[in-house]
């Protein structure tokens, strides 16, 4: 077995409900670690649009997506929580002592008093891109995200897609790959400027190349890539390649959750409205992954529940502790949590 990471509350979801949910469990004392399949935190958010405008976050007229998950980060940082990224939640069981054992799809092993879904509409999921006998290639040399840089290490690396995570890889990938192609369809890309702007550069210095067209077909063997084919609007390109990283967006699927005997409704966990706790006790719901009558899918509602659950935490986790109720504006004990203090 993996060493056991333990903590008071897992998170599974880093999207903006789960790390408000670590602000207010902070403020009662309790630690938390958070796990998501994606490669940062923000969920859909930071992944889906980074730059849309939300307008309904109390307190702000207009926000963009990314700069939320940056001041939820802020905001959170007091507290030093611990992050797992690029890891799906593939087992959940309690334990004879009534905590609960996570465990990832890359084995790696969590205890927790409470866990505290927070999975947006589920677990985010790669889209396979439609080319010929793909399949075949996936255990070895295609990619869905970048786990470990050393394993991209002198190879040949086809990175296909034009948005922030194609960008993203493109540039980080170039210092540590024998190799880096782009493919794209088309020459205007979706991701920040800036990182556009510095693709071009080490595109223009002979750094990596960059080929307009769709991938229509893998060459090798045994599951090891040695080319891709690429067709263009003239013609068809052969490019080496070792490694391929395709972005074609993601899915959202329920996943393994569904299989945790969680009573489900409509593909979504039903909980109560008052400590938002699903048909398995110390196993919490919130945000849209979470169903009850007159369920609203807003950021706001999510913050809402997340203090509320927060409340039931507590008694699970320090059953014998008196929960004072404090507003942050007025206690001196919560100034010096929040770092504010004289």
């Amino acid at each position: 077995m993996s060493d056991i990471t333990t903590t008071d509350v897992l998170i599974i979801g880093a999207g903006p409900i789960g790390l408000f949910a670590v602000f207010e469990l902070g403020l009662f004392d309790m630690r938390c670690h958070l796990i998501d399949i994606l490669d940062r935190p923000g969920g859909q958010c930071a992944e889906l649009y980074p730059e849309k405008p939300i307008y309904d976050i109390p307190g702000y007229p207009v926000i963009g997506a990314q700069e939320l998950v940056d001041k939820l980060l802020e905001q959170i940082a007091p507290f030093k929580p611990g992050f797992t990224f690029n890891r799906m939640v593939t087992a959940l069981e309690r334990l004879e002592h009534g905590s609960f054992r996570v465990t990832t799809d890359e084995n790696e092993v969590f205890d927790a008093k409470v866990v505290v879904i927070a999975a947006g509409g589920g677990s985010f999921q790669p889209k396979r891109p439609p080319i010929p006998g793909i399949e075949a290639y996936e255990q070895a040399s295609v990619r869905y995200a970048v786990r470990r840089i050393e394993d991209f290490r002198d190879q040949e690396v086809v990175v296909v897609g034009g948005g922030d995570s194609a960008l993203d890889w493109t540039l980080n990938l170039e210092p540590v790959a024998r190799r880096v192609t782009l493919v794209h369809r088309r020459p205007e890309f979706r991701a920040a400027p800036d990182n556009v702007g510095k693709m071009h550069a080490l595109r223009d210095a002979g750094a990596i190349d960059l080929v307009i067209g769709q991938v229509s077909g893998l060459s090798g063997e045994d599951g090891i890539l040695r080319s891709v084919t690429v067709k263009g609007a003239d013609a068809e390109t052969e490019v080496a390649c070792t490694r391929l990283l395709p972005f074609f967006g993601l899915t959202m699927k329920l996943g393994p959750v569904a299989e945790w005997g969680l009573h489900l409704h409509e593909n979504q966990i039903p909980v109560d409205t008052e400590k938002f706790e699903t048909s398995e006790p110390g196993i919490f719901a919130i945000g849209d992954i979470n169903w009850y009558p007159g369920k609203l899918k807003l950021i706001l509602s999510g913050f809402h529940e997340a203090a509320l659950m927060t409340q039931a935490a507590k008694h699970i986790i320090s059953p014998k502790e008196r929960i004072v109720f404090q507003y942050t504006t007025s206690s001196t004990s919560l100034h010096k949590k929040l770092g504010v203090a004289d």
